[in-house]
């Protein structure tokens, strides 16, 4: 009888301790996983965008391979760590493209519930990005859920076992840091 291929989190517990071959057998496990949380990332671009799923998952992977320090505990948290990597990609990216035209407009994204005003023109790529940090200097735990449950596309549940903290926890920091983001960005 075949031994049975080993789970994600055995694959990330093992490439933690070392494994380089388990980093080989990780990333076919997860790819697809990655092109999805990216996609659900560019869906958010505006028409256009240069950067493509591919590019995006590329350039988080060669981030995440730099994570060997990590002392990953499961599947969720690799995902959240993926989509934190895909996020700073897509903030770079933009950087460089408003660097490029001298002030010219950022890479707009929709954010969802975020403002009425948001709901109408979008909201800039790098403005999200400024406000969640500010959110994350006033609460990183609140920053934390946003990043797991809007960026990652994580559950309650999800996030929760990410984060070691209980389902409604995670209920009332999403609301609390919803309703912040959106007196920020509407303030923008």
């Amino acid at each position: 009888m075949p031994t049975p291929s080993p789970t994600v989190t055995e694959l990330l517990q093992a490439w933690g301790n070392g494994d380089a071959a388990a980093l080989d057998q990780l990333m076919p496990a997860v790819y697809e996983e990655l092109r999805r949380q990216a996609q659900r990332y560019l869906r958010r671009e505006r028409p256009g965008h240069t950067l493509q799923t591919t590019g995006l998952v590329h350039e988080a992977y060669l981030r995440l391979v730099d994570q060997r320090q990590a002392d990953w505990q499961n599947r969720a948290q690799f995902f959240g760590v993926a989509a934190q990597m895909m996020r700073r990609v897509l903030v770079d990216h933009a950087r460089s493209k408003r660097a490029a035209k001298r002030g010219g407009s950022g890479i707009q994204v929709t954010l969802e519930d975020a403002t009425a005003a948001a709901k109408e023109r979008g909201v800039d790529l790098l403005e999200l990005d400024e406000a969640l940090t500010r959110l994350a200097a006033l609460d990183p735990q609140q920053a934390r859920v946003v990043e797991l449950r809007y960026f990652t596309g994580l559950g309650i549940e999800e996030a929760a076992q990410v984060l070691g903290i209980s389902p409604a926890t995670v209920k009332r920091e999403w609301t609390m840091a919803r309703a912040w983001l959106r007196r920020e960005l509407s303030q923008q």
